[in-house]
């Protein structure tokens, strides 16, 4: 007579992913350490579990939000928005209608920043041109930062 399978073997193979340390947490998502632990303090995360010991540990899920917190601050948003967008991102209740606000808000900030770099850019390059870039001391550049 054959023994019945081992049940717990075919639990493994279902099984959600072994949580991660702070130090694959942070390679995976490409957050550093230091960042992660400011994330968590803000909240982003929600309660992160911990080892016995105190260690962190993270979740595949978990992980998941740090990159989509990565990718937020790699567009610029500031951190109470990526904390909007995290909260709009885990309800799935959430309208898109609020997710647009939220990005046309910095899109349209983006666009003012823009203009006002592109006017600087202009301003230094009206007074790089104006001056001789010799051995003689009057200089158009200290002048014009100087509102003569």
């Amino acid at each position: 007579m054959a023994s019945p399978p081992d049940a717990s073997k075919d639990m493994n193979t279902t099984a959600e992913p072994t949580p991660v340390n702070i130090g694959s947490a942070a390679e995976q998502s490409g957050v550093s350490a230091k960042m992660i632990r400011y994330y968590e303090s803000l909240g982003l995360l929600g309660k992160v579990n911990r080892t016995d010991s105190g260690y962190r540990q993270y979740s595949q899920a978990e992980v998941h939000v740090l990159r989509f917190i990565k990718r937020s601050r790699d567009l610029g948003f500031s951190m109470a928005e990526i904390a909007e967008l995290v909260s709009l991102w885990n309800n799935r209740r959430r309208t898109s209608a609020s997710v647009k606000r939220i990005a046309q808000k910095h899109a349209d900030e983006l666009a003012q920043r823009v203009t006002a770099l592109q006017e600087m850019q202009r301003t230094l390059s009206h007074l790089i041109h104006g001056c001789h870039g010799d051995s003689r001391p009057d200089c158009p550049i200290l002048d014009g930062l100087a509102g003569h």
